[in-house]
């Protein structure tokens, strides 16, 4: 067996929590050859649920299972201490009434206590990412409160965007998903993203020519991607957790594993200015990952469509940029 890697979730009882730590135990991520130290943080209410859950780690026995350390959320630094990993998953929720500003001034203060803890006390190595959202200047939030920890490992998540968009390319094509490759989410993820189908591939061929649809990938495509999480809120009457848990483990196997040659994943980094997107915006890419940092694909070509989507979405990340700017040191 190898050292054991670190990994910390906050908001590890809640739903989306509950629904990717099992799976970080059992191997499922890291292999059946890399022992697992959770470090589960949660608020002091949950506490007690917390309790229950170790219960059930317990109650697993899974083998690459070496250890689970609980924190308080208001003892950071002990829940971060020496991880490898960071997810940031707990977040306060957006509620009715409240708009995006309100909800990123909320998290705000959340967020600088959180980057000043992995700071302090998380690995050398740490790799971060942020899935509460808005994760975007969440994770923005974060990382610059934690000037220690280069860049290139900080990462909001955009893959379950990525997969839904996935998905909706190969119901539309009559394929499998395992056939669509390099589908990129650009900017934010909220309902300003773009979901880039003239860059994406379907059985290597480009997915624009597969579907021969350019009206619905430009309007219904985009549309349903944008929107799936309300109509999953809708429909089931609370918010993606078990999706958003896989697509987060997706996200920490794209982080953590060499890129297949010829492919891509999307995560929102640390703008280094490609594609004409503001240097330091945390933004959607279409990366690479050769396990140890990542790189952005820089073959791929937007017409006007594109641009003005693209635009768009910065413009947004931006915005929140400067509401947040008494929180940037």
């Amino acid at each position: 067996m190898k050292d054991p890697i670190r990994v910390a979730v906050t908001g590890a009882a809640g739903n989306i929590g509950y629904a990717l730590i099992f799976r970080l135990a059992s191997g499922a991520v890291f292999g059946p050859d890399q022992p697992v130290i959770l470090h589960l943080v949660e608020v002091p209410p949950v506490l007690p649920a917390l309790d229950g859950v170790e219960m059930e780690l317990d109650d697993c026995a899974f083998p690459t299972l070496a250890g689970v350390v609980k924190a308080s959320s208001d003892r950071l630094e002990e829940g971060f201490a020496g991880c490898n990993l960071v997810l940031c998953v707990g977040s306060i929720p957006r509620k009715d009434g409240m708009e995006r500003g309100d909800l990123i001034r909320v998290n705000g203060p959340i967020f600088t206590n959180t980057g000043k803890a992995i700071n302090s006390a998380a690995a050398k190595d740490v790799r971060v990412l942020v899935v509460g959202n808005p994760c975007n200047t969440n994770c923005l939030i974060a990382m610059s409160h934690a000037p220690d920890v280069p860049r290139d490992r900080w990462y909001a998540m955009t893959r379950l965007d990525q997969n839904r968009a996935t998905t909706q390319l190969a119901q539309k094509a009559g394929r499998t998903v395992s056939d669509v490759q390099n589908v990129t989410i650009w900017g934010n993820h909220s309902a300003t993203q773009y979901p880039d189908f003239y860059n994406a591939k379907i059985g290597g061929q480009p997915a624009l020519d597969v579907i021969g649809d350019e009206a619905w990938l430009q309007n219904d495509f985009i549309a349903s991607v944008q929107k799936r999480g309300a109509v999953v809120i809708k429909a089931r009457g609370a918010s993606s957790a078990a999706s958003a848990a896989n697509a987060a483990l997706d996200s920490v196997r794209d982080i953590f594993f060499p890129t297949p040659a010829g492919q891509t994943f999307s995560a929102a980094v640390c703008s280094d200015g490609s594609y004409g997107i503001d240097e330091g915006l945390i933004a959607g890419f279409p990366l690479t990952s050769d396990s140890s940092t990542w790189s952005v694909a820089q073959d791929f070509e937007h017409n006007a469509f594109a641009q003005e989507k693209i635009a768009a979405t910065v413009a947004e990340l931006k915005s929140e940029r400067d509401t947040v700017r008494d929180l940037l040191p």
